[in-house]
């Protein structure tokens, strides 16, 4: 009996294999967004972990000069001689390809510095060449920056970490300069001479959680996954849904011929597994496919933003496919859940009924209302709370869900309030039978507003930061032109060659500094009309620039004063120095904590300061010419002389790869959304026939039904889209003024952009056109004998 019933219920796919195409479609599609968002996810935090070893040498001890520059040579032989089993490190940043570099002694280095032993396994030949420099080793997506290295040879390592660059010390210390060692590893249980006065032991450096910094992005696009999802999970609740409907006779069938409620239940439950398995597998391909062409843009964002390095390529990691799949038959479950219930306690002949089918319906949409309200309570509960990140897009999901299941009702109020107006037999035939559709239709147009609702609030968040940043580029960008020194020496003959030709020269000095508790960045500002006239200042105390330049108090950023909750007038301790807050300026894109000194405060309470960064007031017509100048006098590398154009295309290339992402699932969610409408008109069109023909028999062409179901799909798109606006800026509010904040420090002004919106509504449009074509043209070639039959059919 068993084989039987699964013989029976599987021939409905064979006779709707478009049906089983839109059902393994909907939810491949849906795994494939999440999965690929896992995997991204799952490489960059990878790369965290690498880089974090590679930082900390794999918690090896330092030995380090208790003044904080560098180990003496001699210092160092003396702890060799005495039996120290100590290892020497140069570690700098190459500025032009802006890469680490760490210099390594292999033959000390000790066997517990994993992530450098497995950079250098294979690659010793060379790295001991006394004629020249030895070889460069690095992460093969690094080697391309690490081009302008002249007269080096560059080698790939895979098992570094992206941006990280690997050679023994001599190479190092020439590369950077001829610096000095910068720490001594110790191997670990050995035991150590007396170290000299000069040097101190230091626990091995945790260095800053880049992971903990890059949570809020990695949970921006989870979120994006996530809803991307969901509305996939709206085609497969809506396919479920119309087979398990369709299979009404069947079923009761079934139960009549002696299969129990619990076999007919397990069967339809292992046909729904299979089912998932296979879309699921599809789904974790496709989702690769989409991860890799995504990654470049990710590793671009992350190290513009954060100064986080992740590797452009993806690898094939469990955690991520088996979520997919996992979540692939959760979903497929939580979808066909209702209907599994409904088959599972309605009696026998029940089943068959339509009335008891609507029924249940009735009672399922009146709960949907209730719950949406709850939602919708929630949402705003937290939001005028502010607990934090995670509650934030906690109170975001409840949003965006909570106005998906409330719009059955909303549409069937508009319908009915459009329906008083219709006069003609055939408009309100045209508008009672909408309202009929609805509950059929109500998971395709919540699946279109939740991909509506996400294009407008993410389209005008993104438009609002672009227009938002743009102007506070030319607003901090106010130099003409950017000069960075190798030394501090080269930096002042720089200054001093370009001095007759500029009005000003601002230094552009900054150190490494404990911020109320926590680490960032002091600057040193000079006194000059380029600040006062352009700086842009959130909050400022009288007579700011004068009361700054005379060293009576300091700016901090938006970040820190969020996030300490500090404002004009409090007092900040920065180091050893305790100054009252003059002003508080924008800083986006920044997640660190910063303040602004004027430069003689800088210099008197921090040492040492590097004098490597200047910034040239002169004519715009006379900045090229300087810099090729500067380029030519001093013979520098790519980088050491920029232009303010240069410097505002670098920073919107990383603003525009920073929202590529988001982007591209905001298209490829808004696809989901016609995918789903389609399923549901395709689904619909055998179950539309009984209402269909009796109007066909009173002499309304076929012709015209189709045309009448093309204006029904455009009028329901564009009820949708009306109700996706007021959504879409409740979700750019709550991305600028919640998210933002929580996630990065700083809150961002919002702008509207009508002209987006009709453009997008333009779209819906063309897409429920699109998806109501096909059934359309079907209906319209529908031979008489077709409808004909309905009236010999049993319903």
């Amino acid at each position: 009996m068993l084989r039987a019933g699964l013989a029976a219920l599987l021939s409905h796919w064979r006779r709707r294999p478009l049906q089983l195409a839109m059902l393994l479609l909907g939810l491949g599609l849906a795994t494939a967004l999440w999965s690929g968002v896992q995997a991204i996810n799952a490489e960059a935090r990878a790369s965290y972990a690498q880089a974090a070893d590679s930082l900390g040498q794999n918690g090896l001890d330092r030995i380090v000069a208790r003044d904080g520059g560098a180990v003496a040579l001699a210092d160092y032989v003396a702890l060799r001689r005495a039996g120290g089993a100590v290892s020497p490190v140069i570690e700098g940043r190459l500025r032009a390809a802006g890469v680490r570099l760490v210099g390594v002694d292999p033959l000390t280095l000790p066997q517990d510095a994993r992530t450098l032993r497995d950079g250098i396994d294979g690659n010793m030949t060379g790295l001991f060449d006394t004629a020249g420099l030895a070889p460069v080793l690095a992460e093969p997506g690094t080697l391309p920056r690490l081009a302008a290295l002249e007269g080096v040879e560059v080698r790939p390592a895979p098992a570094l970490p992206p941006g990280l660059a690997l050679s023994d010390i001599g190479t190092a210390a020439r590369l950077l300069d001829g610096a000095g060692i910068s720490y001594l590893l110790v191997s670990p249980g050995v035991a150590l001479p007396p170290l000299p006065d000069t040097l101190i032991r230091q626990p091995a450096p945790q260095g800053e959680d880049i992971s903990r910094l890059t949570d809020s992005f990695h949970l921006n696009i989870t979120a994006f996954g996530f809803l991307a999802f969901a509305v996939g999970l709206f085609i497969v609740h809506a396919a479920v849904g119309l087979a398990f409907e369709q299979r009404r006779g069947v079923f009761r069938t079934l139960r009549v011929l002696g299969l129990s409620a619990r076999a007919l239940t397990g069967l339809l439950a292992a046909e729904l597994l299979v089912l998932a398995l296979v879309a699921g597998s599809f789904g974790l391909v496709l989702g690769g496919l989409i991860a890799a062409a995504l990654l470049p843009d990710v590793a671009a964002t992350l190290r513009g933003l954060y100064g986080a390095e992740v590797s452009g390529s993806l690898t094939l990691r469990p955690a991520w496919w088996l979520s997919g799949l996992g979540l692939a038959v959760l979903g497929t479950f939580l979808a066909a859940g209702q209907s599994l219930w409904q088959v599972r306690r309605l009696p026998i002949l029940a089943s068959a009924r339509p009335e008891a089918w609507a029924e249940a319906t009735g009672r399922r949409l009146r709960w949907q209302a209730v719950a949406a309200l709850v939602l919708l309570a929630v949402a705003a509960t937290i939001f005028s709370l502010g607990l934090g990140l995670v509650a934030g897009f906690a109170g975001l999901a409840a949003l965006v869900l909570g106005a998906a299941l409330l719009l059955p009702w909303v549409l069937g109020r508009m319908v009915a309030f459009a329906m008083r107006f219709a006069h003609s037999v055939m408009a309100q035939w045209f508008w009672a039978d909408t309202q009929q559709q609805l509950p059929r239709l109500s998971l395709a147009l919540m699946a279109l507003l939740l991909a509506l609702g996400a294009n407008i609030g993410v389209g005008t968040m993104v438009s609002s930061f672009r227009l938002t940043f743009t102007g506070w580029l030319d607003q901090r960008l106010a130099s003409e032109l950017y000069i960075t020194g190798r030394t501090e020496a080269e930096a002042e003959a720089m200054r001093a060659f370009a001095a007759p030709r500029t009005s000003a020269i601002l230094p552009i000095w900054s150190v490494e500094a404990e911020i109320a508790g926590r680490p960032g960045e002091v600057y040193g500002v000079a006194d000059h009309p380029t600040y006062r006239d352009n700086w842009p200042l959130l909050q400022a105390a009288p007579q700011v620039w004068d009361a700054l330049a005379a060293g009576e108090g300091l700016l901090v950023n938006e970040q820190l004063s969020r996030r300490e909750g500090l404002a004009t007038g409090d007092l900040l301790t920065v180091g050893a120095l305790r100054l009252p807050i003059l002003g508080v300026y924008s800083d986006y894109g920044n997640p660190r904590p910063q303040v602004i000194l004027s430069v003689p405060t800088l210099l008197a309470h921090f040492a040492p300061v590097p004098r490597l960064r200047y910034g040239l007031r002169v004519a715009a017509s006379d900045a090229p010419a300087l810099a090729r100048d500067l380029e030519a006098e001093f013979d520098l590398p790519p980088g050491s002389v920029i232009d303010q154009a240069q410097v505002k295309a670098l920073a919107l290339q990383v603003f525009e790869r920073t929202f590529a992402v988001t982007a591209a699932l905001n298209v490829l969610t808004l696809g989901v959304a016609g995918v789903a409408m389609l399923a549901s008109l395709l689904t619909l069109a055998d179950l539309r026939l009984p209402q269909l023909a009796p109007v066909w028999a009173m002499g309304v062409t076929t012709a015209r039904l189709a045309r009448l179901e093309l204006l029904r799909s455009l009028v329901l798109s564009a009820l949708t889209f009306l109700l996706a606006v007021p959504l879409g800026l409740a979700l750019a509010w709550v991305l600028l003024a919640v998210i933002n904040v929580e996630a990065f420090g700083w809150r961002l002004p919002m702008h509207l952009f009508p002209l987006d919106w009709l453009r997008l509504g333009a779209m819906a449009a063309g897409a429920a056109l699109l998806a109501a074509a096909l059934p359309a043209r079907s209906l319209r070639r529908k031979p008489p004998a077709a409808m004909l039959r309905v009236f010999a059919d049993e319903r």
